[in-house]
């Protein structure tokens, strides 16, 4: 598949992009400092553009199979944050203009501001009120996501991250805010960064998340 990736410079995009390219898909990396992107491959295109203007991000969108993106914006709590619906706006708009159809994002678990209820209580009064404002524009994305019925999106929410190695794990999934306990038995709350980028790239090639978001982690 053809595939532009946003977010490619990050941690999580890095390892998209990797994998990608090991599958054997053409990947187009599009990224504010292409100096900062190390990989080289002949099936990668690292170009520059700004992920929050339509008419930047169109050319590099046009004759892509879908958009990936792993985009990441820091807390703020006294300002907020935008970056997520700011650039998934300009995303969606480049999208139909230049028909594409089929985008997979990367949220976290915990977007939904009562999900975190039944956490750990380091989780929910102590991590959580420091990355509020991040989940917070991760869940209006989430909303306009939801109500966009032209384009196929999916949404993956992982928990946190690791920088650790891929896996060959199964995947715990749940339609929902975060991956609930089984049989009482809890679910842990990281995930490899390897293995979330394993998972999206799995969706492209399945029709099971469509329109829909998922918690992940691995078993």
């Amino acid at each position: 598949m053809k595939i532009a990736v946003l977010g490619a410079t990050g941690q999580t995009g890095q390892q998209l992009v990797s994998q990608a390219l090991q599958h054997g898909h053409i990947v187009t990396a599009i990224v504010r400092n292409p100096g900062k992107l190390t990989i080289t491959h002949d099936n990668l295109k690292v170009v520059e553009g700004s992920i929050f203007s339509e008419e930047s991000l169109k050319p590099h969108f046009k004759d892509q199979d879908a958009v990936m993106s792993c985009l990441g914006f820091p807390p703020a709590p006294l300002v907020g944050v935008t970056g997520y619906t700011e650039s998934m706006t300009a995303t969606l708009n480049a999208m139909r203009e230049v028909r594409v159809n089929r985008i997979v994002t990367m949220t976290s678990w915990y977007t939904e501001p009562n999900s975190g209820a039944n956490c750990s209580f380091f989780i929910r009064y102590m991590l959580l009120p420091m990355i509020r404002s991040v989940l917070t524009n991760m869940y209006a994305m989430e909303q306009l996501l939801k109500e966009t019925d032209d384009i196929e999106w999916t949404v993956v929410r992982p928990p946190g991250l690791q920088n650790t190695p891929v896996t060959e794990k199964e995947y715990l999934t749940h339609e929902g805010y975060y991956v609930p306990d089984e049989n009482d038995v809890p679910v842990g709350q990281a995930v490899s960064r390897a293995d979330v980028a394993r998972f999206m790239l799995s969706v492209l090639s399945s029709n099971s998340w469509i329109k829909k978001a998922v918690a992940i982690i691995t078993k």
